[in-house]
Formats: structure tokens, sequence, C-alpha cells
């Protein structure tokens, strides 16, 4: 008995992945999004634009900055590679493209709005 239980687990932990929140990701992408574009210093939409970026990509994604730190660690690894729809991946795909101008500009304004853009397209993703 205590060979299936020891088993059970064991298959619980290596299919984990599978078990991954997409939508908390999607919903936690969308609120950085939108928190980096009500703050006044760029530094601080960067910082939360890129929490955005890295809930949509996943550590093992391109653009992904350990350094910037990841808010979607516990529900999964990255909303891009966890969804299995393909219309919704490029959806996603999409609001990844309009956040990185916002992490590569030194503009205020332009960086703003590019977390705006990001997380109204995260919305319209979901």
């Amino acid at each position: 008995m205590k060979k299936i239980v020891l088993l059970t687990a064991a298959a619980a932990l290596i299919a984990s992945p599978a078990f991954a929140d997409v939508a908390a990701q999607l919903s936690v992408a969308q609120t950085h999004a939108g928190m980096a574009a009500k703050q006044t210093d760029i530094k601080a939409v960067q910082m939360h634009l890129h929490h955005a970026v890295n809930c949509l990509v996943g550590p093992a994604g391109p653009g992904f900055d350990a350094a910037a730190g990841n808010p979607c660690a516990k529900a999964g690894s990255g909303a891009i590679p966890e969804t299995t729809d393909a219309a919704q991946k490029a959806k996603l795909e999409a609001a990844l493209a309009k956040a990185k101008p916002g992490l590569a500009t030194t503009d205020l304004a332009a960086a703003q709005k590019a977390a705006q853009d990001t997380a109204d397209a995260v919305a319209a993703a979901k």
C-alpha cells in the first residue's frame, strides 16, 4: 500500500506543470502592467512591466529577467508557453510585443503607454 501511495505522490509531482494556472498568471500580468502604467518613475514603470513580461514568458522564455522578480512563480511557468489555445497564445504574444518598447525606452510617457497597451492586450486575451 505504501508503494502505491508513494508512486501516486511521485506521479503528481512529475505532472505538476499540467496543473499550471494560466488564468492566474494572466491576472497577475494584467495587474502589474496596469500598475506600471500608473507609476510616475520610469524605473517603477519598468519594474512592474517586467513583472508582467515574466508572467507571460515564464523562467525559460525570451526576455525573462529573474532579477526583476517573478510574481507568477507559484502559478506556473509562463502563460504563453502553458496556454494550449493557439488563438490565445497569439494574443499573448501580441501583448508581449506591446511590452517590449516600454522596457527599452527612457521616456516615461512612452513606457506608461506601452504598459497600458500591454494591460489592455492581456485583458483582451483572457
